[in-house]
């Protein structure tokens, strides 16, 4: 829901991610403690409705983490981020990571740096204790055009070095034309070969390229060993009646190989592993998610 997920984000409305501290995993590569997490756009409807109510939810749930996706006039859900942080904490929540939308808008030519609005939206992250500021959009114009999809990568590592200085890392979230090729490359290899690794991170959707292309998840973290801090951690299962088209749905309920994609990723670096779900086969968002962490508890995270 790619599409969806843009506009979303563009309105101005919040998305957020709730995590549960995991025990350190045998596969885990490095020090860093595991986390699991939800990406509230899983409860999207709620969290328009009473996010404060829905953060409570999630956390009498067990979820510890919350990541944001969206954000407008320097506010989380309507909140000035002073009010926003307390409600997190009162809960015994944190958000190491938010999702904003981003592209060459937020670079000022004339003045050869970024504008003001997206300085405010960095501090803003760094105020909440963010280690992740990511975007999930890639624009159209540089999927189809190499010298603009290399512009894009630079700004990206121009953002990498502001967020830096702030003690944090851009990040970008895969949503492309899976197949796309440009200069007899794949995108994602171009995205790879460009994006640097000290200033940004990747944040791979398990199951967007897997849709678009039919990918192994498997395979692409496999292909890029360590470059892979964080996961949108998502099932999904083929539509009916409907060719090469998919809908995600409960962890371990549908087609993808989940439990063993984790431990792939937590092997190769991956420490905040972020469950979607984003459609629920007639159940509701805050049942579904409910279900998606039991998931994750049986796996043994």
């Amino acid at each position: 829901m790619k599409t969806s997920r843009r506009t979303f984000l563009k309105s101005g409305v919040m998305v957020a991610l709730g995590a549960a501290i995991l025990p350190r995993s045998a596969f885990a590569s490095s020090a860093q403690e595991v986390m699991v997490g939800l990406q509230l756009y899983s409860v999207r409807d709620d969290m328009k409705s009473d996010p404060k109510g829905s953060l409570k939810k999630l956390a009498d749930m067990g979820y510890k983490v919350v990541e944001h996706a969206g954000y407008d006039n320097r506010k989380f859900y309507g909140f000035d981020p002073s009010e926003f942080k307390k409600i997190l904490e009162d809960l015994g929540l944190k958000m190491y990571s938010g999702h904003v939308d981003f592209g060459m808008q937020a670079w000022d030519a004339s003045k050869n740096d970024f504008t003001d609005t997206w300085k405010h939206t960095v501090e803003d992250a760094a105020y909440m204790g963010q280690k992740f500021v990511i975007t999930p959009e890639l624009a159209e114009n540089a999927q189809k055009d190499y010298d603009t999809l290399l512009k894009v990568i630079d700004l990206w590592n121009k953002c990498g070095e502001l967020c830096q200085k702030n003690g944090m890392k851009f990040g970008y979230h895969d949503d492309f034309d899976g197949n796309a090729i440009l200069h007899n490359m794949k995108l994602y290899d171009i995205i790879m070969k460009y994006s640097d690794p000290k200033l940004t991170i990747q944040q791979y959707d398990i199951a967007n390229l897997y849709n678009a292309a039919g990918t192994d998840p498997m395979d692409i973290i496999k292909k890029y060993p360590g470059r892979f801090v964080s996961l949108h951690v998502k099932d999904v299962l083929k539509e009916k009646n409907k060719k090469n088209s998919h809908d995600s749905t409960i962890l371990g309920k549908g087609v993808l190989d989940v439990k063993d994609v984790l431990a792939l990723a937590i092997k190769n670096g991956a420490w905040l592993m972020i469950i979607e779900q984003e459609a629920y086969q007639n159940e509701s968002p805050m049942d579904c998610v409910k279900d998606d962490l039991a998931a994750m508890k049986k796996w043994g995270y």
